[in-house]
């Protein structure tokens, strides 16, 4: 596209965020989406136009794995590269795909039209292997349709004229509860809230109140904040902290002139083996939306945020629609439900591939149009959230299950699991099994009950919520999900005995140290010594001397990394050292140090490509080892 073409494309999407730097990511998305990357001309004129340094702006394009600085093709390719893609030969495709278009792996074409490289996750782990096509997800991947994809490329085909089917994304329900068997009309939970007060007059003097920041009567927002504490419901993004008290004290917090409270949706699941937002929502938007909505009356907000995992893209224009749908009926907007001051509306952030972004202070980092580091704490969002106003940041399924509270009380949810732990959890199941989808169960389910209604045969391992969670071995399937016991952001990935322990850790790995924003020395070096440790003992130079290496790893990880990231990347390492330590030693054929380092290993790649691997052989054989 030309300069002036590109300028255009910049003033046309500023202006529709109000020139607005605090958009900065959605802005950079969709200049990108028109003209396939950020080029150096777009970047100029979105200088100019946001009144920023250029430095800014290239920062911040910088930072996401899904903005390319550089021409990525007409057609960007990004194949999912996680462990259960892996076991259904994602390997094998992506060699089929990069041989057939002549590119390779990591690369562009030579004609510019392609691009072909890997991505950690799509959300699709119960329907892969899986890619990505211009962020448009693509799952159930055959070499049958691999071919046409590639001839569909090679054809310049628009992305639009694809074939529907190839963009179906199943929800794979396959047990329901209260959350995924609810048959909630749009409305039902604001207006049992709002039967909480006792009368529209103190409710309408509520809202009023609770936006600037002054104390109220009973009922109304209180009323429901009781109903939500009543309940027990802990966060569903993984960290367990109790939802009322994290409202509570956003409603107490004071404001500022000019300031309101926020609502944010963290819609960011970039955990591997995690896709049960995806479902929520794809299916059951208005139970989210609802939720926050709840939320909002409950904290005395006034806008609200959803951040949308950038590989869920596809979502977006659906989701718009139903939020829309919602202005229409009065439950979103100004004097909702014909309450006076009931204001309240969403908007929804498009996230660009950084896995750190799940992490709250970073999501809103993000939100405000800067690069996605963590922040220190404290303060906390709930003071000092988005924009320095007072912000709640939930997971999807917390808000789903908000609705259901505010609709039934906080005294039926809480007879709902085990005494610890109330209400429901929904599981995304995938690997080695023959039914992979979401299930969702009361707390207090077992593991084995789990592998049971899957399908899942001749289990060896379940790695529960992702990397960051723990390794759970045959002897300990009887142990239960709930915060007493095994808590879950919601990933369930089970591996038969088929599965070597050590490269699924590896794999991991690898995840992590890809993932590492980069903002602390101990995270982004650790991490990289991890990785480098488990390379040397996939390439057979192990030894027991790694294994204290690894401990040491641990050890600074936990104590001086900045967020969660690093204080979890040994955490899969460690747990299938401690259960499945045989997979380690069959790669540890030294019994001193040895150095990662192999000069014939790393001449063996261009020994083949000039045909001369007769040398190194001859070379071994004269030393009696590796050339």
């Amino acid at each position: 596209m030309h300069a002036q073409g590109v300028a255009g494309v910049v003033d046309r999407v500023a202006a529709r965020y109000r020139r607005d730097p605090t958009c900065m990511v959605q802005i950079l998305r969709e200049i990108q989406e028109a003209c396939d990357w950020i080029s150096p001309e777009a970047i100029d004129r979105l200088q100019a136009t946001l009144g920023l340094p250029r430095t800014k702006v290239e920062g911040v394009a910088g930072f996401y794995s899904f903005f390319y600085l550089n021409p990525r093709g007409r057609y960007r390719i990004l194949f999912s590269d996680n462990i259960t893609d892996r076991m259904l030969g994602s390997k094998a495709l992506i060699d089929r795909l990069c041989n057939s278009l002549w590119v390779e792996l990591g690369k562009v074409s030579e004609d510019g039209l392609v691009s072909v490289a890997q991505t950690a996750c799509t959300g699709l782990c119960d329907q892969g292997p899986a890619l990505l096509v211009n962020n448009y997800a693509i799952g159930g991947l055959t070499p049958q349709r691999i071919d046409e994809i590639a001839e569909l490329i090679r054809s310049r085909t628009p992305l639009p004229e694809w074939p529907a089917e190839y963009f179906r994304v199943e929800d794979n329900i396959r047990r329901t509860d209260i959350l995924l068997g609810s048959e909630l009309t749009p409305g039902d939970a604001l207006r049992a809230a709002r039967a909480r007060a006792p009368d529209e007059g103190l409710m309408a003097s509520n809202m009023r109140s609770w936006r600037e920041g002054l104390p109220t009567g009973l009922g109304g927002p209180v009323a429901v904040l009781d109903e939500i504490k009543r309940a027990n419901l802990r966060g569903r993004g993984g960290a367990g902290f109790i939802t009322g008290l994290k409202w509570e004290a956003c409603r107490n917090a004071p404001l500022k002139a000019g300031q309101q409270r926020i609502v944010v949706c963290n819609a960011d699941e970039g955990e591997p083996g995690t896709f049960k937002d995806r479902v929520l929502l794809n299916t059951y938007p208005d139970l989210v939306f609802e939720g926050m909505t709840v939320a909002a009356y409950a904290v005395g907000a006034t806008r609200g945020f959803v951040y949308l995992r950038g590989e869920y893209r596809y979502l977006l224009d659906r989701l718009n629609a139903v939020l829309a749908e919602r202005r229409r009926a009065n439950l979103l907007g100004a004097d909702i439900l014909g309450n006076p001051g009931a204001d309240f509306d969403i908007e929804i952030h498009v996230g660009a591939g950084a896995y750190v972004c799940g992490e709250e202070s970073a999501l809103i980092e993000s939100l405000e149009g800067k690069r996605g580091t963590p922040r220190n704490r404290p303060p906390f969002p709930v003071t000092n959230g988005y924009l320095d106003q007072p912000t709640i940041v939930n997971n999807v399924e917390t808000f789903a299950a908000a609705a259901m509270i505010a609709l039934k009380g906080g005294d039926w949810y809480a007879g709902i699991g085990t005494k610890h732990s109330a209400g429901t959890k929904i599981l995304s199941v995938s690997g080695d099994c023959e039914r992979p989808g979401i299930y969702e169960y009361p707390f207090g389910v077992s593991v084995r009950q789990v592998l049971h209604d899957c399908g899942a045969r001749d289990t060896q391992a379940v790695q529960v919520s992702g990397p960051s969670g723990i390794c759970v071995a045959a002897d300990e399937f009887d142990r239960i999900i709930g915060f007493e016991d095994i808590p879950t952001a919601g990933a369930f990935t089970v591996f038969d005995h088929s599965r070597d322990m050590f490269e699924v850790a590896r794999n991991y790995v690898h995840f992590f140290q890809h993932e590492s924003c980069g903002f602390c020395t101990p995270c982004r070096v650790g991490t990289s010594l991890l990785k480098n440790l488990m390379d040397k003992l996939h390439n057979g130079a192990g030894s027991p001397y790694d294994f204290a290496e690894i401990e040491n790893l641990n050890r600074l990880l936990q104590s001086m990394s900045h967020c969660g990231l690093g204080h979890t990347a040994c955490n899969p390492v460690l747990d299938t050292i401690a259960k499945f330590r045989p997979a380690y030693e069959k790669h540890m054929i030294h019994s001193e140090f040895t150095p990662a380092f192999d000069l014939d290993r790393e001449l063996a790649e261009a020994r083949q490509m000039t045909g001369r691997d007769d040398a190194g052989a001859h070379l071994a054989s004269v030393h009696g080892g590796r050339a």
